[in-house]
């Protein structure tokens, strides 16, 4: 473990003291780690568009019934094409107007991408958002890394 010390302007480091307050850290070391995993994952999916990802992607779908068959069936075939990304899925109906579906997804960044877009374009498809967490970089042969993570 290193160890190193920065200096902060009284007002980003008021704001810094917040955040950790709102966000419920123990000590600044653990808030300063997550911000940095954060910020260097986003970094690592910019620069690798083949690397590998894990990612969760949420949307709300609506259940009506006159289109509800035909919908299902052109989201199985997304699932389907692309199924080595697709882990599971889990769906709750809110109401009778409200489906909220969460996907486990993981593999090559630029797919994962791409299957999230074409699921959020689909009709009857709002509030889609999705998460990606870049796998880290290993030393092992391609065919093993999308275990590794």
């Amino acid at each position: 473990m290193q160890r190193f010390t920065i200096s902060l302007d009284d007002e980003l480091a008021n704001e810094f003291e917040g955040y950790m307050q709102r966000a419920g850290y123990a000590n600044r070391s653990e808030a300063i780690r997550d911000l940095l995993h954060v910020r260097l994952s986003q970094q690592r999916e910019l620069c690798q568009a083949q690397g590998l990802c894990m990612a969760v992607l949420s949307y709300v779908r609506e259940p009506q019934a006159h289109e509800l068959n035909e919908r299902l069936e052109r989201l199985g075939r997304l699932q389907q094409q692309r199924a080595p990304l697709h882990m599971f899925t889990t769906q709750v109906h809110v109401d009778v107007q409200q489906c909220l579906v969460t996907m486990q997804l993981r593999g090559p960044v630029n797919e994962v991408r791409a299957f999230a877009n074409a699921i959020m374009a689909e009709r009857g498809v709002h509030h889609g958002q999705l998460h990606v967490v870049m796998g880290r970089p290993s030393p092992a042969p391609a065919a093993e890394q999308a275990y590794l993570y």
